[in-house]
């Protein structure tokens, strides 16, 4: 079977839960959409007010509470918000990745400790935050046990270790001032590889279909790891041909809306998954919009979404929502965009009106063909 590029864009969208605000609950939408990144706190709470209907933000605020969903470093080397029941086997399947890119750091490997010395360290730690600790307890903890302060190796265990970010209040639940608690047990796994099929399965009920390319950008792990986890799979995935022919993989029954299935629009939080989930990012950035809306250094801006495509960016401002469009939209996309902002203002005004703030500066330097003070 060979996909259009729309078959794409709409199957990302139905699976990602952005053709229709769907009635699950938080833990179990979580799960739905695999995992949502959230080194910006309020990212997790805003990407699932675009999917859930009528979501209330205290929901997650009571999910991460009591561990149904939990922020860990995880895919990309990053924080991300997952169902707990995943955690283990996400985590097992990253953590090659994860000690690799502090271990093998000069800023570690030059601070005299050894990775035996790091592996050492590790029972002492996951003991030490059976409840949550702040960042400074344990680098206390850390320098009693090394007999000085080394302050790279807390830098590296806190990609690795087992820990999860706890809550520590605030508007969105993590405050400036991080804190961590140890994962609890978890299922011993066979090896690294299977937890590797789980994910890139996982992957593909969530982003599929996807090509190999398309599960190494997502997760960051190497092309030749996704590769041979996908070979393991042969039997559990279907095999697809994506527009261009690239060779295209999917679960058996993966979701594939009609073409001509409307999109609504959504404004998208920073750093939303579908915006980071392939390497052929045109599923959902046009080309010509991808170097404004993901910057050079990382930054993910918030994004308007118009017809399953990102059309431009937004950033509350006093009196609303500041819409810029990257090409001029029609009426009724407006219309969409005004009902959107609208409710998102009611969404923001109990917990932060002017979400993102500090992240203003990336305006001055954007092209527009218009701007809308919505709603």
């Amino acid at each position: 079977m060979r996909l259009t590029a729309r078959q794409l864009n709409r199957a990302t969208l139905g699976r990602q839960m952005l053709l229709r605000r769907e009635p699950l609950d938080v833990a179990d939408a979580v799960r739905r959409v695999v995992a949502l990144q959230a080194q910006e706190a309020p990212s997790p709470y805003l990407a699932l007010w675009n999917r859930l209907a009528d979501f209330d933000a205290a929901d997650l605020d009571a999910a991460f509470a009591n561990r149904a969903v939990v922020k860990a470093s995880l895919i990309r080397l990053t924080l991300h918000a997952v169902h707990a029941e995943d955690y283990p086997a996400l985590h097992n399947a990253m953590l090659s990745s994860l000690r690799a890119s502090r271990l093998n750091d000069r800023r570690f490997t030059s601070s005299g400790l050894s990775s035996a010395d790091a592996d050492a360290l590790l029972p002492h730690l996951v003991e030490f935050a059976a409840r949550p600790r702040t960042g400074s307890e344990v680098e206390d903890l850390l320098e009693a046990r090394l007999g000085e302060r080394k302050p790279r190796i807390w830098w590296a265990l806190k990609m690795f270790a087992p820990l999860h970010h706890a809550p520590t209040g605030g508007l969105w639940s993590f405050g400036p001032k991080s804190s961590f608690v140890a994962a609890r047990a978890k299922p011993a796994w066979e090896s690294p590889e299977e937890s590797v099929q789980w994910l890139v399965r996982r992957y593909l009920e969530g982003f599929g279909p996807a090509s190999i390319q398309d599960v190494a950008q997502f997760t960051m792990l190497r092309r030749p790891v996704v590769q041979q986890a996908m070979q393991a799979l042969a039997g559990r995935v279907d095999e697809l041909q994506g527009p261009d022919g690239t060779t295209m993989f999917d679960v058996p029954g993966g979701l594939l809306p009609p073409v001509d299935i409307p999109a609504p629009p959504r404004l998208l939080p920073m750093w939303d998954s579908i915006l980071l989930a392939y390497a052929d990012r045109s599923r959902v950035v046009p080309p010509d919009s991808r170097r404004l809306v993901i910057q050079q250094n990382g930054d993910v801006l918030p994004t308007l979404l118009v017809d399953g495509y990102v059309a431009g960016v937004w950033r509350p401002v006093e009196g609303g929502i500041e819409a810029t469009a990257f090409q001029r939209l029609p009426a009724e996309a407006w219309r969409g965009l005004a009902a959107e902002a609208g409710a998102l203002l009611a969404f923001l005004a109990k917990r932060e009106p002017i979400v993102y703030r500090r992240y203003g500066h990336w305006w001055k330097t954007l092209p527009s063909a218009e701007v809308r003070l919505l709603p």
